[in-house]
């Protein structure tokens, strides 16, 4: 009696062995049985990845192994070995954002892209199907080696990754002409949940094809983006560095720029750095032309800039030399806030107390080793919602009658041992520009206006859904309960904006 029930007991055992998901170790093993490429720690490959982040923070996270896919069929395999697991997973593309686990994993799987590189160009339609492992500036230079007569709009400088910058909506320096970047997009190659593959364009599947637009990881891997191309040559631009003494003018150069969008071919970022011993405004110019008219940039100029702009043989040219500003080997933090934009009559006041705000939070760390703060002031006018809205609108749903600028808000630094502080000032600041512009919207002196988040400048606390309009909100709801009903992404990627 006793011997049978420790043999009935131990059978059991050894089949919910049999029956238990794999471990994270087991599916890479499994992946590899199939024939997907698998890199392991210590191989070059995987140090390789690991390196190619934007913020070191995410490169210190170690997955279990690293999967490369190199076809849709291949990423379709590794979803649905995903099932027979219990483990998280990330997806990374470019690796441009910095939240931690967002495209970054510890002991779980990291599914790269960085094979899905291909770049078609179709003269027929005019459009590319590009994939999500490369950067803007290879899939420029891809298209360039067939059509140099053409452009994609994406990322302005051109080491953003694709994948995810796609994904959270792309705001580009041909915005003004063209929409967001997921404006542009004719159709998504899609992996499911379940492991099957669709195409979502506005005839197929378009409540998928919607929600994607501005709807991140929630739906499923994107395989490839079926893009509209448009006419490029010559372009204009560079950056004007000016001095902190500046800052009142600048303001309200930024100011007047949105509202009164000289010219739909021209684009800005405008960026303040503060550091210990660093205290400076650079300034991205762009052109669509070989030369920018009279009048566009005129309220820059004539505050006396140090100027590097010029013009540049190819678009392709331009993004590569913005990559100077890409800052590597350090940690990497990033928030955003919406503001509308305020009116000429209150624009001094309230510009100047958003760049106060963010240059005395920035003092709170200033012995942070190797800490450099930095605030960059987006226009969003109407010129770019109207372009968005005639290609058939995004989750985002920006108004085409208000003005915006999108601030996006950075700290690097140097250590791990920061982090903590860091994240605690990062919290302060975007919490501290939420309740100032709530407080100016109470006040009368800001607008009363939808306010949505820009996705791919979102801290990861942040209520990206929460603060989407409750249409878009329910569109992308529904899509995930159509495509992904038993919350797949939601609950086993390691990160992301959960939609719920």
């Amino acid at each position: 009696m006793g011997r049978h029930s420790g043999w009935r007991a131990a059978a059991l055992v050894i089949a919910l062995i049999c029956l238990a998901p794999l471990a994270a170790a087991d599916i890479c093993s499994t992946l590899q049985a199939q024939g997907v490429e698998i890199e392991r720690p210590f191989s070059l490959d995987y140090a390789s990845e690991l390196k190619n982040h934007w913020s070191a923070a995410c490169g210190d996270l170690r997955p279990t192994c690293i999967a490369y896919p190199s076809s849709t069929l291949e990423v379709s395999t590794i979803v649905k070995e995903l099932h027979n697991t219990d483990g998280l997973f990330a997806i990374k593309s470019g690796g441009h954002m910095p939240n931690n686990g967002f495209a970054s994993i510890q002991d779980g799987l990291l599914l790269s892209t960085r094979r899905l590189d291909q770049v078609i160009y179709n003269p027929d339609d005019e459009t590319a199907i590009v994939g999500p492992g490369l950067d803007w500036e290879e899939a420029q230079k891809a298209l360039d080696d067939v059509n140099s007569e053409r452009t994609i709009v994406g990322g302005r400088l051109g080491g953003v990754g694709v994948g995810g910058y796609m994904l959270g909506g792309g705001l580009s320096f041909l915005s003004s002409q063209y929409g967001w970047a997921a404006n542009n997009v004719v159709e998504f190659e899609v992996v499911l949940a379940n492991g099957s593959v669709v195409n979502a364009n506005a005839q197929q599947h378009p409540d998928l094809f919607a929600a994607l637009k501005g709807g991140g990881n929630n739906f499923g891997v994107v395989t490839s983006y079926t893009l509209e191309t448009h006419p490029i040559s010559k372009v204009w631009g560079g950056n004007y560095v000016f001095t902190a003494d500046k800052t009142p003018e600048i303001l309200q150069a930024v100011r007047d720029f949105t509202e009164y969008y000289p010219d739909d071919k021209a684009a800005i970022i405008v960026t303040s750095e503060h550091a210990a011993v660093l205290s400076t405004w650079i300034m991205f110019l762009f052109y669509d032309g070989p030369e920018p008219p009279k009048g566009v940039f005129d309220n820059f100029t004539a505050l006396n800039p140090i100027e590097t702009t010029k013009t540049w043989d190819t678009y392709y040219d331009l993004l590569k030399n913005n990559d100077f500003f890409i800052l590597q080997g350090q940690r990497y933090t990033i928030a955003t806030e919406t503001t509308p934009l305020p009116s000429k009559e209150v624009g001094a006041e309230v510009m100047q107390s958003y760049y106060d705000h963010w240059f005395n939070m920035t003092n709170t760390v200033l012995d942070v080793p190797g800490v450099i703060g930095s605030i960059a002031l987006q226009p969003m006018p109407r010129t770019i919602t109207s372009k968005a809205k005639a290609k058939g609108g995004d989750l985002l749903d920006f108004p085409a009658d208000q003005d915006y600028i999108i601030i996006e808000l950075d700290f690097s630094y140097a250590f791990s041992a920061s982090d903590n502080k860091v994240d605690a000032a990062n919290k302060n600041l975007y919490h501290g520009f939420e309740n100032m512009i709530s407080g100016y919207i109470e006040q009368g002196v800001l607008p009363d206006v939808y306010r949505p988040l820009f996705m791919n400048d979102a801290y990861y606390p942040q209520d990206y859904w929460g603060r989407m309009s409750p249409a878009s909100r329910d569109l992308a709801l529904k899509a995930r309960k159509a495509y992904d009903p038993e919350k797949f992404f939601q609950t086993r990627t390691s990160g992301g904006f959960r939609l719920g």
